[in-house]
């Protein structure tokens, strides 16, 4: 299994009013917002997966992209399961941002649609691409449960794994707080899959 970096971006906004705003919570309102806020895209576009997850894209998320974040849930409920964590295991806990991707291909040319976020922590490490790096997907917000990840048109088995591996951090935060804070920040090393 490839490994893929993905990070986590804390949001220190208060996400938990339910106040309803035009049909949408506070909640889901600043979750929204912060997405922007990262990926620099609006998602004017909604969709509800199969199984329970809402999307949220740059445009109409397709069937086989849907697909691919159900199966990435699909795993990451079983590992989580395995790992003896019982929280957070819905799909309907989940919000899943599509955004523009910024490189659709690695240094290596492999197929790898990403999104380029301010190095931060990174800065200095093999990730520093000058002041940024390509992050697979972001922790948007751990309550709800939200990630941001690239626009893919091709490889879906590549979006199972980023939904699976970012939500691993949301597991972990749920689940197990000390190991949640030993594997959030991957600039100290570690990667993903966390869980196994």
């Amino acid at each position: 299994m490839k490994r893929i970096i993905a990070i986590s971006i804390v949001v220190l906004a208060s996400l938990f009013s339910q106040d309803s705003i035009n049909g949408q919570t506070n909640t889901e309102k600043l979750v929204i917002e912060e997405a922007e806020r990262i990926s620099q895209d609006l998602f004017p576009k909604s969709k509800t997966s199969p199984r329970g997850t809402k999307v949220f894209g740059v445009k109409k998320p397709s069937k086989a992209m849907l697909k691919a974040i159900d199966q990435g849930l699909t795993n990451l409920f079983a590992i989580a399961r395995k790992n003896g964590y019982s929280k957070r295991l819905n799909y309907s806990d989940y919000t899943i941002f599509i955004a523009n991707s910024d490189r659709n291909k690695d240094s290596q040319g492999n197929y790898s649609p990403d999104i380029a976020v301010n190095a931060g922590q990174y800065k200095g490490s093999i990730y520093d691409k000058g002041g940024y790096i390509y992050a697979a997907g972001i922790v948007v917000a751990f309550n709800p449960c939200a990630f941001l990840i690239g626009e893919h048109t091709k490889d879906f088995n590549r979006v199972s794994d980023v939904v699976r591996f970012e939500g691993e951090h949301l597991i972990l935060f749920h689940n197990d707080k000390k190991r949640f804070l030993e594997t959030q920040d991957h600039s100290k090393g570690g990667g993903h899959p966390i869980l196994q």
